[in-house]
């Protein structure tokens, strides 16, 4: 069990009760939610991360058991680790959940990259001109 299955059972019964465009993907060790196609609440083995706005973010950052996400090392302001043991009921992990929730109301979705077509594809090569062979 790569993250805690009860503490993400927990959020998909709370975020079922507002949202019905909701789709859960494996990522980075843990479970995320992603909801109206953006990423908005993710669950680890002892934690939740939380997509908040980020003007919101230094007062979150007060309170007991909030911890800024530093997952690549780097700070990333708008994210925020909350630890397992102050999401002890239904309350408290609710509280910090509709923190994610209204953010994800306004919240950018992260655009999909384009590829470029590159020209190696075999299929869209132009076929070689015939060379004549010298006699």
């Amino acid at each position: 069990m790569a993250y805690n299955e009860k503490l993400a059972s927990r959020c998909r019964e709370i975020i079922a009760e507002t949202h019905t465009r909701v789709e859960e993907k494996v990522m980075f060790g843990g479970l995320c939610f992603m909801v109206n196609e953006k990423m908005c609440i993710g669950v680890e083995k002892d934690r939740i991360m939380l997509r908040i706005n980020p003007d919101n973010y230094e007062e979150l950052l007060e309170l007991e058991g909030s911890k800024p996400m530093d997952f690549t090392g780097k700070i990333m302001k708008g994210y925020l680790f909350i630890d397992e043991n102050v999401v002890n009921t239904k309350k408290k992990l609710d509280f910090w959940l509709q923190y994610a929730l209204a953010y994800n109301k306004i919240a950018n979705s992260s655009k999909k990259k384009t590829t470029s077509k590159k020209s190696t594809d075999i299929k869209e090569r132009k076929p070689l001109r015939k060379v004549a062979k010298k006699k």
